[in-house]
């Protein structure tokens, strides 16, 4: 059973000077009131009255009052809680008669619950970290954050290398023609040299042909003029014949090879194996940037893995609001990050957190909510109810939505305490009005 305010009295703190308030249960009790009537007084005096001397006002005593401050606030579960005389020593009864002190009320009242501007203005990273720390998932959810922004490091980096290559790869010109492998010089000198050996045997055997044509014609010349010896010059012409043909038939089938290609490869071996260059060059650069490429959507892969987990990890958490949830260090409510959020949403989601911190403590403390709308303020106080919750809220206005006016650090329509007399007022304590579902 979450602890509540049943009633608090207050006199002589800052610009109180004699309130009785009796809160509603559920919903919001508006003290309401111009500027500087004693309204934010009311709150600083129950902070102080339930949260120890840390929250004491560095000006508790009223301005020209001789009388010392006195508190006296008492909670749903019995106990009562006293600050009075010259030192507002802290006086805790509880429901038996019997004293107990701050220790007790640490127990369960719920520090931002007094003090919620302090989780309102934590940076958004600070309010995450709050819920996930309550809800005990903070440091396995910090570990999966800081894997997936590793990966997304890792992957970034491998994108922008394939990225680098695929561009070089691409502004770089292909020679279809030119050989796959660097040309060696040495390798063509020895082909020409090759060539022009089989060239220079094909040459003395055309100046052989030369000599047997020359000789034939000197027998035939020889025939003519030793007519006498034709019998005996007759059998060496038949086999010089023969020789002739076989020579002849030789000569037909040989064909001199050009190296003026080689020549030329020579010449421009540097162009070439700088073309060579480039197309291996493009080759690799396309073949890394396709493996980089691959690395890449290996680690989109890790990354939505560990997205995954992160969200399986948030959805069996047991938070504290229905649409509440973390993302990338955000709070998220409905889909909105907290600057996104209405005011009365924000309310929502900082009371529903503060109140995980400590369940049984029942109420919070607000100031300044005439930075609603009457819509807005309307939905916070629904919602409050139904999660039979209290709060005690100021706000700068007299109007309806105000479950009581502070005029002059007084509820108007209460006695007024007699200084001359120094005597504490007799009267009751303020009805507030309780507000009911869809309406002030």
């Amino acid at each position: 059973m979450s602890i509540k305010i049943n009633k608090l009295e207050i006199e002589n703190i800052k610009r109180v000077k004699a309130v009785k308030i009796e809160p509603t249960a559920n919903g919001i009790t508006i003290v309401g009131g111009k500027n500087n009537q004693g309204k934010t007084s009311v709150l600083d005096a129950i902070a102080w009255g339930l949260g120890g001397n840390k929250y004491r006002p560095s000006k508790a005593d009223r301005e020209g009052s001789v009388i010392p401050p006195y508190l006296n606030i008492t909670l749903s579960n019995g106990l009562v809680v006293e600050r009075k005389g010259k030192n507002s020593d802290l006086k805790v009864v509880d429901p038996n008669g019997e004293k107990a002190g701050q220790q007790l009320l640490n127990s369960f009242v719920e520090e931002l619950a007094i003090d919620l501007p302090k989780f309102i203005n934590s940076t958004s990273n600070e309010k995450a970290n709050t819920l996930l720390q309550i809800i005990g998932v903070g440091d396995q959810l910090h570990q999966l954050e800081h894997k997936e922004q590793e990966l997304y490091n890792q992957r970034r980096a491998i994108g922008q290398i394939a990225d680098q290559k695929k561009k070089y790869a691409e502004e770089h010109t292909y020679y279809p023609d030119s050989p796959k492998e660097l040309v060696s010089a040495s390798d063509l000198i020895n082909q020409q040299q090759e060539i022009l050996a089989r060239n220079g045997e094909n040459q003395r055997k055309r100046e052989q042909l030369r000599m047997i044509q020359s000789k034939y014609e000197q027998q035939a010349q020889e025939i003519e003029r030793l007519t006498k010896q034709l019998e005996a010059l007759q059998v060496t012409q038949n086999q010089t014949a023969q020789d002739l043909e076989i020579a002849n038939q030789s000569a037909i089938d040989l064909h001199d090879q050009s190296t003026e290609a080689l020549q030329q490869n020579i010449q421009e071996i540097d162009e070439i194996n700088r073309k060579v260059r480039a197309n291996l060059d493009k080759d690799k650069a396309e073949t890394d940037a396709n493996d980089y490429r691959g690395q890449y959507d290996k680690l989109s892969g890790q990354i939505e893995n560990v997205r995954k987990e992160k969200s399986e990890l948030l959805a069996n958490a047991h938070l504290p609001l229905d649409g509440l949830s973390v993302a990338e260090g955000d709070l998220i409510y409905n889909g909105q990050k907290w600057d996104n959020m209405s005011g009365s949403d924000q309310l929502k989601v900082s009371t529903a957190i503060v109140r995980k911190l400590k369940p049984n403590c029942g109420f919070i403390l607000l100031d300044k909510l005439e930075q609603m709308d009457m819509d807005s303020l309307k939905e916070f106080g629904d919602w409050l109810i139904q999660e039979d919750l209290q709060a005690i809220a100021t706000r700068v206005s007299s109007g309806e939505e105000c479950s009581i006016i502070i005029e002059d650090g007084y509820v108007t329509g209460q006695d007024v305490l007699s200084e001359a007399t120094e005597e504490k007022p007799k009267q009751e304590p303020a009805q507030p009005k309780t507000w009911k579902a869809g309406e002030f």
